[in-house]
């Protein structure tokens, strides 16, 4: 009893000694697993014991592949070479705290990798709203992405839960703090839709336009426990309001929705028109709606909501019909009412690798989500590839956990 006593003293002087850094081992590790919402379903092909080590290879390689130390900390690369390698966007920041926060437990670098981005992403704030990032390192504009602001903000929520905010950074204020950012100067007054950025006021575009792969209802349900506003509330009911206008009266037979919508005056949804902010493809279901399946789906998982189980759901099954069964025949790219985009005629897991997380959704589709993970789990591409396939993946596995809700 004593030697446990004279133990227990040592440890809390050591822990202070090290800046609260050993009272902060992970209390969720990778090898801990979650339970999803009833019904649904993970792959049952290969064991439990084997998708762990797919998924810490797959991180491990991606981890070397695209993992950039620098004196202003940690980057995730755009590339594996050359002028991509150099560049960084605040999506894949936002997407690496995400991914290192759950491989806690694997890697035992996990928290220093994830206090090296966080002081990156700090070291290069938007101009207009400093309390979120610059989309891109190095870039001209210095102004905000969405998408990022809520993936950095959701990774530092895992990181409090993981590893707590007693020590040498409080990850729960800095969440809050990009929480209340993206609230005042990315979230719509009037429309409570994502807008694409917080240079949107003022520009050409309006907070009617917005992008569906921004649609990630289980990170707004976490932002509205952790922060206790009600204003996520609204986002999560003007999204799911978009997503179920544009399925039913744009693709109320493959349930596809497109890389960015418009409101019209009378607040009906429609794709945007070609070459609306990026492409062609900008009405179509092209390389931003892939990631849908997978946040849709994911909060399905999480929280059982039955808007994002249905509308998951329509996607899942429509692709596997589509395919005929074999995720190969997955494509790059389809128009809404089903058929191939030019262009778009190969495989790639950044399309297949998120309907993997749907057919999750429905137990009917058990050797299709076997198939699909089979496909992907080992299939390395680039950069927005190999970092949506593992996102997907830790889903997949039972990895992904909501931190405002894990005990």
């Amino acid at each position: 009893m004593v030697g446990a006593m004279r133990y227990g003293i040592f440890a809390a002087v050591l822990s202070l000694f090290l800046g609260g850094k050993m009272a902060a081992a992970e209390r969720f590790p990778f090898s801990r697993h979650q339970e999803y919402a009833a019904g649904t379903i993970r792959p049952a092909q290969f064991s439990q014991e084997r998708q762990d080590a797919d998924v810490a290879r797959y991180y491990d390689r991606w981890k070397g592949d695209f993992l950039v130390r620098e004196n202003t900390g940690s980057r995730i690369a755009f590339g594996k070479s050359g002028s991509e390698h150099r560049r960084t966007v605040s999506e894949g920041q936002g997407y690496g705290l995400i991914i290192v926060a759950l491989m806690a437990g694997h890697d035992p670098e996990a928290r220093e990798i994830f206090d090296a981005l966080w002081k990156f992403s700090r070291a290069h704030p938007s101009h207009i709203e400093t309390r979120l990032m610059a989309w891109e390192v190095p870039g001209e504009s210095g102004d905000s992405a969405f998408d990022g602001d809520m993936d950095i903000a959701y990774g530092l929520l895992l990181a409090d839960r993981q590893w707590g905010s007693e020590g040498t950074m409080n990850y729960r204020a800095e969440a809050l703090r990009v929480i209340a950012g993206i609230l005042a100067a990315e979230i719509g007054p009037e429309s409570h839709l994502p807008m694409l950025g917080d240079w949107v006021r003022g520009s050409k575009y309006t907070q009617w336009q917005t992008r569906p792969s921004d649609f990630a209802p289980g990170h707004f349900r976490a932002f509205r426990r952790a922060a206790g506003d009600s204003h996520w509330d609204e986002v999560v009911q003007a999204t799911s309001q978009v997503i179920e206008n544009l399925q039913s009266s744009r693709s109320p037979l493959t349930g596809l929705l497109p890389d960015f919508a418009v409101l019209d005056a009378d607040g009906r949804a429609r794709p945007a028109p070609p070459k609306f902010l990026e492409a062609k493809t900008d009405g179509d279901y092209s390389y931003n709606a892939c990631r849908i399946p997978w946040r849709l789906a994911t909060d399905a998982l999480l929280n059982g909501d039955v808007r994002s189980k249905e509308t998951a759901g329509k996607l899942s099954l429509w692709i596997e019909k589509s395919a005929s069964g074999e995720p190969e025949k997955i494509r790059a790219g389809y128009h809404l009412n089903g058929t191939q985009l030019k262009g778009g005629n190969y495989f790639t897991g950044a399309f297949a690798a998120p309907f993997g997380v749907a057919a999750m959704l429905n137990p009917s589709q058990q050797a299709w989500l076997d198939r699909l993970y089979a496909a992907v789990c080992a299939r390395h591409e680039g950069y927005y590839e190999d970092t949506v396939t593992l996102l997907s993946l830790l889903v997949m596995t039972g990895h992904f956990w909501d931190p405002t809700t894990m005990k």
